[in-house]
C-alpha cells in the first residue's frame, strides 16, 4: 500500500455513535438508558419522548448511521483502503460493548474510533471516552484480550465538514422568496450544554467563558458565513444560538434558545431566517423535532419565513474527511508529520485529550486520553 494510504498500526475503524429507538416500545428503555443514574421515574420518560412519539417512535439516527457506515466501507474500498468499518452506540443497539467485544473476537487490536460529534465538550467527547474505558472494562471482566483504541481527533473545522454545509445555506438561501433573501438572517445552532460544562470544555488552557466548545462553533459559523459572502456578495447577519436544552430550569444553560432568536430578530425586523444546525452531523431527531418541528411552528406563528439547512449526513466529502482523519493519525502514530486538514483561526485540535480536558462532574475513568487506564 503506498505510504499516503497506509492505515498501520490500525486494523479497523469504529463508528462510534449516540443510538436511537426504532419503534415504539424502543421508546422509554431507550431514554432509560441515556438517563441511567439519574432516577428519572417512567413517566417522567414517557412525557419527554413524546417528540419520538411524534414520529412512530422511531429516531432517523440508526438508519442515517447505517448509510454512513455503508458509505464510509465504499469510500475505502475505492481508494485502496483494507480496513474493516463496524458500527456501536451508546445507548442503543448495536451497543459499542458489543462492536467492541466481536471486533476483539475477530482479531482487532489497534481501533481508531470516530464519534459522530465533531466539537470538544463533556458530552460530545470524555463521554464517549468513558464509554469505551466502561467497554473495555467489562470485556476486561470476561477475560478477553483489549484492544488499543484512539479516538480521531475533533473535525469541525476540517473542510469536508464545512463546505457541505456552506453549500447547504448556499440552497437554503436559494429557497427563500426572492424578496425576503437577501436580507435573511442565519441562525447557527446546536446543542445547549450547562454553562459550567461549556466554561470547561478543550484543553485546560482553552477553558474561560463557553470554552472550546463555543469557540469551535463559533470559528465554524464565521467559515459558512464568510463562504455565504464570497459566493453571494451579500453580508448575512448572523448568530450563534441554542437548541434541545434538558435538565433542571435553576441551572444555567448556553443561550438564546433559537425559538426565543427568532421572536427577537423578527421583532428586529428580520425579513426570514436560515436555520443552519452546525452542531449535528446528521438529520436526527433533535433536527427533526427542535428544528424542523418546534422552531419552524414558532416562525410560522410570527409569521416569519424560515427555511433549515442541511446536515453533512454521509456527503461524500464528509465520508472522506472521515478517511484523511484515520489517514492523518496512522502516519502521525508511525511517527511521520502529515499535513492537518483544518479551516479557520483555531487549527487542528488535538490527537490525544489532555488531562483535565472537559472533565466530567463526578470523575470515572476515559479511554483515548492522556489520562486513559488503558495505554
Amino acid at each position: 500500500m503506498p505510504e499516503q494510504l497506509a492505515t498501520s498500526p490500525y486494523d479497523a475503524l469504529l463508528l462510534l455513535s449516540f443510538g436511537g429507538p426504532e419503534g415504539p416500545d424502543d421508546v422509554v428503555p431507550f431514554l432509560e438508558n441515556v438517563t441511567r443514574g439519574r432516577g428519572i421515574p417512567k413517566e417522567r420518560l414517557r412525557e419527554v419522548g413524546q417528540h419520538y412519539f411524534l414520529f412512530g417512535g422511531v429516531s432517523p439516527i440508526n438508519e442515517q448511521n447505517r448509510v454512513l457506515l455503508r458509505a464510509l466501507r465504499e469510500d475505502f474500498a475505492e481508494n485502496g483502503l483494507e480496513l474493516p468499518v463496524y458500527w456501536g452506540n451508546r445507548n442503543w443497539a448495536p451497543y459499542l460493548t458489543d462492536t467492541l467485544r466481536e471486533m476483539v473476537k475477530d482479531g482487532r487490536r489497534r481501533i481508531a474510533v470516530l464519534a459522530t460529534s465533531a466539537y470538544a465538550s463533556y458530552s460530545g467527547c470524555r463521554q464517549y471516552r468513558e464509554n469505551l474505558a466502561d467497554a473495555l472494562a467489562t470485556l476486561a471482566d470476561e477475560g478477553l484480550e483489549l484492544p488499543r483504541v484512539d479516538k480521531l481527533r475533533h473535525y469541525f473545522n476540517h473542510p469536508g465538514f464545512v463546505r457541505p454545509m456552506a453549500e447547504s445555506v448556499l440552497a437554503s438561501l436559494a429557497g427563500l422568496p426572492e424578496d425576503v433573501r437577501a436580507g435573511a438572517h442565519l441562525a447557527f445552532t446546536t446543542h445547549s450544554v450547562p454553562l459550567a460544562a461549556a466554561d470547561t470544555s478543550g484543553r485546560v488552557e482553552d477553558h474561560g467563558d463557553g470554552g472550546a466548545y463555543v469557540a469551535q462553533h463559533l470559528d465554524v459559523a464565521r467559515l459558512i458565513a464568510d463562504a455565504v459572502r464570497e459566493e453571494t456578495g451579500v453580508e448575512h447577519p448572523w448568530r450563534l444560538v441554542y437548541q434541545s436544552r434538558s435538565g433542571a430550569p435553576h441551572i444555567p444553560w448556553l443561550e438564546p434558545d433559537i425559538c426565543d432568536h427568532l421572536e427577537a430578530v423578527h421583532g428586529a425586523g428580520a425579513p426570514a431566517v436560515v436555520m443552519v444546525p452546525i452542531g449535528f452531523v446528521s438529520d436526527h431527531m433533535e433536527v427533526l423535532y427542535d428544528l424542523d418541528t418546534e422552531a419552524t411552528a414558532k416562525a410560522a406563528e410570527l409569521g416569519l419565513p424560515v427555511r433549515r439547512s442541511a446536515t453533512v449526513g454521509a456527503d461524500g466529502r464528509f465520508v472522506g474527511a472521515v478517511r484523511d482523519l484515520l489517514l492523518e493519525r496512522a502516519a502521525t502514530e508511525r511517527g511521520l508529520a502529515p499535513d492537518r486538514c483544518a479551516l479557520g483561526t483555531l487549527g487542528a485540535s488535538h490527537d490525544v485529550c489532555p488531562v483535565g480536558c472537559c472533565p466530567a462532574r463526578t470523575p470515572r475513568p476515559a479511554a483515548a486520553g492522556a489520562d486513559s487506564p488503558y495505554a
